[in-house]
C-alpha cells in the first residue's frame, strides 16, 4: 500500500512510538489522525487538521462507544480509514505480593483496558470502517498495526499486569489476521524493547543501564523515528501480514525490577 494519500489513524499520538508513528506517517505523505487523551473534540476533527495532515483528537481507547464514534467521526469527515496503529499504552510496576499487599486488581483491570482491550476496540471499529474501502487491485483495504512489548515474553519484576496485556496482543495477531484476511486487511504487531519515551524515563537509571546492558548491538535506546520507519515498511511491503516483529536491538531481559515496592526481608 503506498502511504501517499492515506488516511492513517494513530493511537497514543501525543507522545512516544505513536507520536514517531505519526510523525512518519505524514512524512511520507499520509492524512493522520491521533486518537490520544491529549486533544480536541473529535467534533472538531475539521478545525483540527493542520495544514491537512494532521489532527489529535481526544479519545479514551478503553472506552468503546468513544472509539466507536470517532471511528465514524474520521470517516465521515475525511471519508475513510486505510491504516491503524494501535501505540496507546500505560505502564505498570507492582509486585504481585509485597509487604503483605497483594497486587490491587484496579490496577490492573486498568492495564488491561486500556492496552488489551483498547487495541481490540480500535481494532474492530477501523476494521469495519476498512472494510467498506475499495479494494485496490490486489484486493486490499486496509492495514492494522498493533504495538506489543518484548515484557510479552520476557516479562521482569512487577511487570506482571502490564506483560499480561501485551501477551494480549501477540495472541490475538494472528487470529484477528485470518478474521479479517476475507476483507483484504492485514494485520501485524510490533514488539518493541527499550526506546526513548516517557515510559522508559520512569525507570531508574540504575536499572537503565542494566536493560542497556542487555541490548546485543546497539547498546542504546530505540528511537521513536525508528519505530515510525517500521511502521511505514509495513504498511508499504504488501506481502507482510499475521505476524509480530520484534525492534528491539536483540535484547534479552533478565530480573531488572521495575516493581515500586520492595518484598519483605
Amino acid at each position: 500500500m503506498q502511504l501517499h494519500g492515506r488516511v492513517a489513524l494513530v493511537t497514543g499520538a501525543a507522545s512516544g512510538l505513536g507520536r514517531g508513528a505519526r510523525e512518519r506517517l505524514c512524512a511520507a505523505g499520509a492524512k493522520v489522525v491521533g486518537f490520544d487523551l491529549e486533544g480536541r473534540d473529535p467534533r472538531d476533527l475539521a478545525a483540527t487538521l493542520d495544514d491537512g495532515t494532521h489532527a489529535n483528537v481526544c479519545v479514551d481507547v478503553s472506552d468503546p462507544m468513544a472509539v466507536e464514534d470517532a471511528v465514524r467521526m474520521v470517516v465521515e469527515r475525511i471519508g475513510r480509514i486505510d491504516i491503524a496503529v494501535n501505540c496507546a499504552g500505560i505502564p505498570s510496576a507492582k509486585r504481585t505480593l509485597s509487604k503483605g499487599r497483594v497486587f490491587p486488581l484496579d490496577e490492573w483491570e486498568r492495564v488491561i483496558a486500556v492496552n488489551l482491550t483498547g487495541t481490540f476496540n480500535v481494532i474492530r471499529f477501523a476494521a469495519l470502517a476498512m472494510s467498506r474501502n475499495d479494494a485496490s487491485e490486489g484486493g486490499q483495504r486496509g492495514i492494522i498495526i498493533n504495538v506489543a512489548s518484548e515484557a510479552a515474553t520476557q516479562g521482569q519484576v512487577g511487570q506482571a499486569a502490564y506483560s499480561a496485556s501485551k501477551a494480549g496482543i501477540l495472541g490475538l495477531t494472528l487470529p484477528v489476521a485470518r478474521d479479517l484476511a476475507p476483507y483484504g486487511i492485514r494485520v501485524l504487531t510490533i514488539s518493541p524493547g527499550l526506546f526513548d519515551t516517557a515510559m522508559q524515563a520512569a525507570v531508574s537509571p540504575h536499572v537503565l543501564e542494566q536493560l542497556k546492558d542487555a541490548i546485543l548491538y546497539p547498546k542504546r535506546a530505540g528511537l521513536p523515528e525508528e519505530f515510525g520507519r517500521l511502521v511505514c515498511h509495513i504498511v508499504e511491503n504488501d506481502y507482510l501480514n499475521a505476524t509480530t516483529i520484534s525492534l528491539d536491538g536483540g535484547i534479552r531481559l533478565g530480573t531488572q525490577d521495575r516493581g515500586q515496592e520492595q518484598p519483605e526481608s
